[in-house]
Parts: C-alpha cells; structure tokens; sequence
C-alpha cells in the first residue's frame, strides 16, 4: 500500500492558500490546513472532502510565537513525515501605524517571515524522514533588502517597506535551506506566485486585481510537483526562474537574518 503523503499550507482557508489546497485534493493526499478562523478552515476541509480528498484543520494565529510553536508540537506528534510545507501564510499592511505582534516584534516581518521560519525548523525532524521532502515559501517580487540596524523599522516605517523586505527573508530562507540540504533527500524553493491576485488581501488593500489566483495556484503546483533539481534553491516569478533580489544572493546577509532569527524565535 502506498504511503499517504502529507502536506501543510499555511493559511490555506482564503486566496491562494484555499485554491492551492482545493488543487492538491486527491486520494492518498491528506491536506493539513491551517488558519486563524475556524469556520473558515472547517469550509475549506468540508470543499476538500467533497472532493474525494482528506484534510484537517489547524488552527494557529502566526502573531504569536507561542501559538506557532503549539502548531509545530501539534504537527509533529501527528506526522512523523511531511512530504511538503507550503509557507504561504501573510499579511500586508498597507496603511496605517507600525504595529507589534504578540512577541513585541514588527507585525509583518513576524507574521510572513519568522513565523514560517520557526514553524519549519521545529518541523525539520518531520521532513525526509521516510521519503523526500520540499519547503515552498511563497515571496513577491516586491522585495526590499533588509536593515540590519533597523529590521524591526522602528525607525522610517512604511508598511510596503515591511512587506517587502518580509517576502525577501522568506527568499532568504528557502536559499539557506536548499543550500543546506545540498544532496540529500530534502528541497527548497520560493516564488512569486502572481502580481495583485485576486485576493481578499488585495482587495482590502483597495487594489484592483489583476492576476487570477488559479495563476498562482499553478504556479505553486508546479513547485510541488517538479523534480527537486528543477526548482531546489531557485526563485520564481510566476513559473519562469528569474533572480530575486541582490541580498538574497549575499551569503553574509544570509548568515545574518539566520542568527536573528534563531534568536528571535528562541532556538
């Protein structure tokens, strides 16, 4: 009997998240998804299961650390072998002050990088344990490179300067990540899945939309389902390899986010 391969998308109950996980509904795939509201996700595994597919939701606000670490100790004592991790989870917060999240850290750079950050890590003992595994992190083209004297922008705030430079961490980290797992059973990758997708985000936001969010579920699908020497250690915009941004590429900048980010995860 084959082995029911197991995978996790983060905020999957809305936009990309929710069509990505409608996608990969299929017999032998159980989907866990994960979000903040229940009613929601409950809708998203009830459309999965009417589908011929399996699912539970996971509930977890990624503002906190405390909760993101509960979802990790969760996971793992469910799943001893993820197949793949979807960081897809984010927020943008266009307008408006600088908020903080449950730690004390800026809101977006907590919410769309080091919660997926610290989420992946306490799962790394899940992942090519029993048969491949592959980290996507869902990015932007919108990146910004990172201050390391002022990542949290206490000073200079801008809330597109927060998103940016949070979708260029989560690059950051799948090129950490690929290159670590160099040779092994284990693969990383990230995109941008599509330019203002027609999102609930996007919309709020007071954007008209201009991409189709199947686009981007494409495009994800494709990052699932292509040979790991195709996609490990590469970014995409849509489903066309390009360079991200010149930081992601600095090694010393990645050592960099590394050390802070281990440290403000508490590993």
């Amino acid at each position: 009997m084959t082995a029911q391969r197991v995978i996790l998308i983060t905020g999957a109950t809305d936009g990309l998240g929710r069509r990505v996980a409608e996608r990969l509904a299929a017999p032998g795939v159980l989907l866990l998804v994960h979000g903040r509201d229940r009613a929601r996700g409950q809708a998203v595994v009830a459309a999965i299961e009417a589908a011929g597919g399996a699912a539970d939701f996971l509930e977890a606000d990624f503002a906190s650390l405390g909760a993101v670490r509960r979802l990790a100790e969760r996971i793992a004592a469910a799943h001893p072998q993820l197949d793949v991790v979807i960081n897809n989870a984010g927020i943008a917060l266009a307008k408006g002050p600088r908020r903080l999240s449950a730690d004390g850290h800026e809101l977006t750079f907590a919410v769309n990088y080091l919660a997926g950050f610290l989420l992946t890590e306490m799962l790394r003992p899940c992942l090519g344990r029993e048969r491949p595994s592959r980290v996507i992190n869902v990015a932007s083209a919108g990146q910004n490179p990172i201050d390391f004297d002022n990542v949290m922008l206490e000073h200079g705030y801008d809330g597109m300067r927060a998103y940016c430079q949070s979708k260029l961490a989560d690059i950051m980290f799948a090129f950490d990540l690929a290159q670590e797992w160099a040779g092994s059973n284990l693969s990383a990758a990230t995109l941008h899945p599509g330019t203002y997708m027609d999102t609930g985000m996007v919309r709020a936001a007071g954007i008209t939309p201009m991409t189709p969010v199947e686009v981007g579920a494409s495009a994800v699908l494709a990052l699932v389902n292509n040979s790991a020497a195709s996609v490990s250690g590469r970014y995409f915009d849509v489903q066309r390899e390009t360079r991200a941004s010149a930081q992601a590429y600095d090694a010393e900048a990645r050592r960099k986010l590394r050390a802070l980010s281990l440290e403000l995860a508490g590993l």
